[in-house]
């Protein structure tokens, strides 16, 4: 794997926990109403996308299971279709895909970062 995917993944891993987080504790009907909540979701799940759309074609197509056209589409639409975004679909990603790719990424990415010589 080269460095840049490795930092790649961190940053999808780190925000995907920032989202969830945001949203922790927090019903449907709390997330419909809060337009607080729903922009700090819909920021990370950019930062999602950005990185994923960044990861090598290489590394994309030795891990076939991530649903990297569906994560950087989700961001495409986040950021060029921004009135058409759906909540109930933003509520989905935090409630279902995003701890699913907590799940995926979690192998792929080292506990410690190595150590310099």
């Amino acid at each position: 794997m080269f460095q840049d995917d490795q930092a790649l993944l961190l940053d999808m891993q780190i925000a995907a926990e920032q989202a969830l987080s945001h949203a922790e504790g927090v019903d449907w009907a709390a997330f419909d109403s809060s337009a607080l909540i729903q922009d700090a979701v819909s920021r990370q799940v950019q930062v999602i996308g950005e990185a994923a759309s960044r990861v090598s074609p290489a590394f994309r197509d030795s891990h076939p299971a991530i649903p990297w056209h569906r994560i950087v589409g989700m961001r495409h639409r986040l950021v060029h279709d921004y009135r058409s975004i759906r909540r109930d679909v933003l509520w989905d990603a935090v409630q279902k895909w995003i701890p699913q790719l907590l799940g995926s990424l979690a192998p792929l990415i080292p506990a410690e970062p190595p150590e310099e010589g």
